[in-house]
This record gives structure tokens, C-alpha cells and sequence, in this order.
């Protein structure tokens, strides 16, 4: 049984009894690109284990009122990338792939979000210098943090 509520651009999916909260905006990246990133990150955190079933894509396409192609179009991306398998006429489910990320997946999962913040960069005129030394600090700032939280004899 799939229970499905839309409310205001969040989208409730209970799938097995998991519930798979998608947030879409209208004016983020394309709708399908918002899909593939937060089942990608579902996928890649565990949230959704291997062999966990997706919702259908007109159930998902419904519950989001959008296109059904916009959402198979996201699950072939998925696919594509190995995260989820089609198994014909039962559905879609997150696929059993190796547990450490490549170089390259790793890239691609944080593109996005280095596009943001470069885009946010450019509109406040922020030299590309000037961002790239408030990551550095930030990042040391972070590690320091981590490593003070650290319990003695455990490495940070």
C-alpha cells in the first residue's frame, strides 16, 4: 500500500514503510535533477537500503504533480549511474552497488552544490581568490572543531 500527500512542494511517499519526504521547487534546477539528487543522497547514505522499493513512477509523478516522464526520466538517470534497477513488470529498487564511492561519484554528488555556491559568489561579487580562502579557513575551522570533540585515543 502507497500512501502519497502533497503539500506546498514537499512530497510524502510510504513505500514499505518508509516514508521518502522529495522537496521540489520551481525555482531550483530541473524537477528531475532535484529527484535524482535527493534518491541519489538517500541512496548513498543508507537511508534506502539495497533492494528497497522506489515508488511507481506515476504514483511519484502524481503525488508531485509533475509529468510521469519527468520522473522516468529521473529514474533512468538513476539507473544509469547504477543505483537503482527496473526489474520489469515489479518495479524499481536500489540496486546493489559496492559500498565506497569513486573519485568520480564523489564529484558528482557535490557538483551541485559547488554550483550554488559559486552562482551565490558571482551575484555578491565575491572574487574567486577571496572564496576560495573563506573555504580554507572554514575548513580549518572545522577541523579543529572535530578534532576538540574528539574523545582521547580516537582520531579525528
Amino acid at each position: 500500500m502507497c500512501l502519497t500527500q502533497a503539500t506546498h512542494g514537499c512530497i510524502n511517499e510510504l513505500t514499505q514503510g518508509y516514508k521518502m519526504l522529495l522537496h521540489i521547487t520551481t525555482d531550483g534546477p530541473p524537477i528531475y535533477q532535484q529527484i535524482v539528487e535527493q534518491i541519489r543522497f538517500r541512496i548513498i547514505s543508507g537511508q534506502l537500503a539495497v533492494g528497497d522499493e522506489l515508488p511507481t513512477i506515476r504514483g511519484l509523478a502524481e503525488s508531485a504533480r509533475v509529468n510521469p516522464n519527468t520522473v522516468a526520466r529521473a529514474y533512468r538517470e538513476l539507473e544509469h549511474d547504477g543505483l537503482v534497477e527496473k526489474r520489469r513488470t515489479v518495479g524499481t529498487f536500489v540496486a546493489a552497488r559496492e559500498a565506497r564511492l569513486t573519485v568520480a561519484q564523489r564529484q558528482r554528488l557535490l557538483a551541485p552544490h559547488v554550483d550554488r555556491l559559486l552562482i551565490q559568489a558571482k551575484q555578491l561579487a565575491v572574487p574567486l581568490d577571496d572564496l576560495f580562502s573563506q573555504l580554507t579557513e572554514r575548513n580549518a575551522q572545522l577541523d579543529s572543531s572535530q578534532s576538540s570533540n574528539a574523545t582521547p585515543g580516537e582520531s579525528a
